[in-house]
């Protein structure tokens, strides 16, 4: 089943939220930085990655991330199965969404892949109305 989010309209409390690999370099841009993997980038240090908070429970769990395994046929699936798993996890969503009212948020994620990682999802949960 394909989650749609085309017909989503942004709340201008939250249309702040941005998402970047943990790789690239922070910028002043980003506001608040959390990281929304449930690992910690392999090779990056602490200082290096200047994360402000580390989210673990909001990522896929275990199972789901090592049966998505970052397979773009599985993108559809894999959108449906976390949106699941973040209902019965309101807690940490609803932290996001305090820390977005506050100002700028940048979602980290750790994944090669641009277009397919749960800080996409993430982006466009929070910022739907």
């Amino acid at each position: 089943m394909c989650v749609c989010f085309a017909r989503l309209r942004t709340n201008s409390h939250m249309a702040n939220i941005r998402i970047k690999r943990a790789y690239e370099e922070p910028d002043r841009e980003n506001g608040k930085r959390i990281l929304v993997d449930r690992l910690w980038p392999r090779g990056l240090t602490k200082e290096k990655a200047s994360v402000d908070l580390w989210l673990k429970d909001v990522a896929p769990s275990t199972e789901l991330r090592k049966w998505f395994a970052h397979d773009p046929g599985r993108w559809p699936e894999f959108q449906s199965r976390y949106i699941e798993e973040l209902k019965r996890n309101k807690e940490q969503l609803s932290l996001l969404r305090q820390e977005a009212a506050k100002g700028t948020l940048t979602l980290i994620y750790g994944a090669k892949d641009q277009q397919h990682n749960e800080a996409v999802i993430l982006q466009r949960l929070l910022t739907a109305k």
